[in-house]
């Protein structure tokens, strides 16, 4: 039976991951996606780390592409390879994100802003402009833009939440301007997630127990437990797939309930 992605090339944003005992949003998604058929082109600032994910696929067709995304040319460099090794863009899966050094607003770095910025919404704005063209002369495609429930909810610091809020309002954007054109874009709105980079940076950061910052992030979710990476992962499957052929413009919380708790 062929997959769901069966025939698709998809570019995954952020496939790599840190170290850590779980697996991350990124790395999830090209496993899903390579499962149902997809042929990915993986792309990390750090090139090691796209080649353990592409070692994980089980001999599904796909390679690796080292860049940084905050670059403009590096955003180029990632479709003009998709397209010199593969043919198309069928899938633009956008994943990196940060909040590292967020503050109040009265405490927070016009540095940390920018950082935070570049990385959270720039990047995606830049893949989605050189993806555009690609896809519209296809006159086809899918754009999924990671979010995060922050955009949604009051929280105590500034630039994550505005980043991410903007990058529900640039896929928005993207989706009404290229409809006509076959482009479908969403948005993936996760809320606390177990992934290396929530764990292992508070646990270095504060210095506790991965299991006591489980428990605690756990207790915060309406259901009583964090999401894994793979759910995720299966609700980019459904949006990237032909059953999403009629969706486009949403935002899509995979939250446990947890901005049902938050308002």
């Amino acid at each position: 039976m062929a997959g769901r992605l069966q025939g698709k090339i998809a570019v995954v944003v952020g496939a790599g991951q840190q170290p850590g005992t779980t697996v991350g949003n990124g790395r999830a998604v090209a496993m899903r996606f390579a499962q149902e058929g997809a042929t990915c082109l993986l792309i990390d600032k750090v090139g090691a780390w796209a080649e353990d994910t592409r070692s994980l696929l089980d001999g599904a067709q796909a390679s690796t592409f080292e860049a940084d995304v905050t670059r403009e040319d590096d955003c180029r460099a990632v479709i003009e390879a998709a397209v010199a090794r593969y043919g198309r863009v069928d899938i633009l899966h956008n994943n990196v994100g940060m909040s590292k050094g967020d503050r109040p607003t009265w405490e927070l770095e016009v540095e940390a802003w920018e950082r935070i910025m570049t990385l959270n919404l720039q990047s995606m704005f830049m893949m989605c402009k050189q993806a555009l063209p690609v896809m519209r002369e296809q006159r086809s495609g899918s754009i999924i833009n990671i979010s995060s429930t922050s955009s949604l909810s009051k929280r105590p610091t500034l630039a994550y939440k505005t980043s991410k809020g903007a990058i529900n309002t640039l896929t928005q954007h993207v989706a009404a301007e290229n409809a006509a054109f076959g482009v479908r874009a969403n948005v993936i709105v996760p809320g606390l997630i177990d992934t290396p980079m929530a764990i292992e940076r508070r646990a270095a950061e504060t210095g506790r127990s991965r299991e006591e910052i489980r428990a605690e992030r756990d207790a915060l979710v309406p259901m009583g437990f964090m999401g894994e990476a793979l759910d995720v992962a299966n609700a980019a499957v459904f949006l990237a797939s032909d059953e999403a052929k009629y969706i486009t413009g949403v935002l899509l919380p995979v939250d446990g309930g947890l901005l049902l708790k938050r308002g």
